[in-house]
């Protein structure tokens, strides 16, 4: 991003670098999605490969009921929640140093008006 012109006050900011909170903001919100994107394809090979093993047979048993069956796909199901779980707290960090960015440069503003 380019540097501010603002004219310098005797406010003393709690950030140094406007320009590299920002670039950190956006590599936490591109790495969010990159890790939930592992983990929804992760999931997807293994659900795939257990889906191909089912197909074929290999976990069927004699007096199954439908609760055993539902719960042979439970894990796949609750291996996505670690990636959801890292994807909303990289994006709660992405968002919340943008809004205490949008807080500093309102309080600055605020100082450089002598309000």
């Amino acid at each position: 991003m380019l540097e501010s012109n603002d004219n310098r006050t005797g406010f003393l900011a709690t950030y140094f670098d406007r320009d590299a909170a920002i670039k950190i903001a956006r590599a936490a919100g591109v790495f969010a999605w990159i890790v939930l994107g592992v983990y929804i394809f992760t999931t997807a090979i293994s659900l795939s490969q257990f889906l191909m093993q089912f197909v074929t047979g290999i976990f069927f048993q004699k007096g199954q009921t439908i609760i055993d069956v539902v719960s042979y796909f439970n894990p796949y199901f609750i291996q996505l929640v670690p990636g959801f779980v890292y994807f909303i707290g990289l994006k709660f960090a992405e968002h919340g140093l943008l809004i205490l960015l949008d807080i500093e440069d309102n309080t600055r503003r605020a100082a450089r008006n002598g309000k």
